[in-house]
């Protein structure tokens, strides 16, 4: 299922990793392997990532083979990109300068490598004052 700050159900409410610390809720917008796992730094890095790390989304939209492109780092490395079947929604939420957070989810030992890095992107909630 791919969800999207666009769908209204299901959304899902929840205290997460970083989050939580805070006591902040989030929307999950988005939770996805990581895409182009072996082409970039990702299979150099992986086992030195854990469940929580923060990520970097930086958008690419002169990207040539995806104009909803959404680049995934870690520690200022490219790792890969939100997958292109589910990346419109957060590009064009970040396009219109949402506030979006990326997490790693689940680090897997597997030899399909890509399933070995699932993200999360979020949308904190800010309480109005």
């Amino acid at each position: 299922m791919r969800c999207g700050l666009g769908m209204i159900a299901p959304i899902l409410v929840a205290a997460w990793a970083g989050a939580a610390a805070a006591g902040e809720a989030v929307i999950v917008v988005q939770r996805s392997p990581l895409a182009g796992f072996r082409h970039y730094d990702a299979a150099a890095v992986w086992r030195e990532m854990k469940a929580g790390d923060r990520l970097a989304l930086a958008r690419e939209p002169e990207n040539n083979h995806d104009a909803n492109a959404v680049r995934v780092l870690w520690r200022g490395r490219m790792l890969g990109y939100l997958p292109r079947s589910g990346n419109g929604a957060v590009a064009r939420q970040m396009d219109r300068g949402a506030s979006l957070e990326a997490r790693v989810a689940e680090i897997r030992e597997n030899r399909n490598r890509s399933v070995r890095v699932e993200l999360e992107v979020v949308a904190p909630l800010r309480s109005r004052q």
